[in-house]
């Protein structure tokens, strides 16, 4: 398996692009968002990780399906 740095540099490009677009979108609000977060305790804010990841993998699975 040959890796492909191009394809790597557009995924790490768009993942800094979906990272960003809610500071752009709600800017005024993510302080809040942030604070909510932060009151969050560490199994909450890792079940929200792990699905994130698994929602991320099955929509690479299936892009690269079609």
């Amino acid at each position: 398996m040959k890796f492909d740095f191009s394809l790597f540099l557009s995924a790490l490009g768009l993942a800094f692009v979906i990272e960003g677009l809610p500071y752009f979108l709600w800017a005024e609000k993510m302080s809040q968002i942030l604070s909510l977060l932060s009151q969050k305790p560490p199994s909450a804010l890792r079940r929200m990780g792990f699905t994130a990841i698994i929602l991320g993998l099955l929509i690479v699975f299936v892009g690269r399906k079609f």
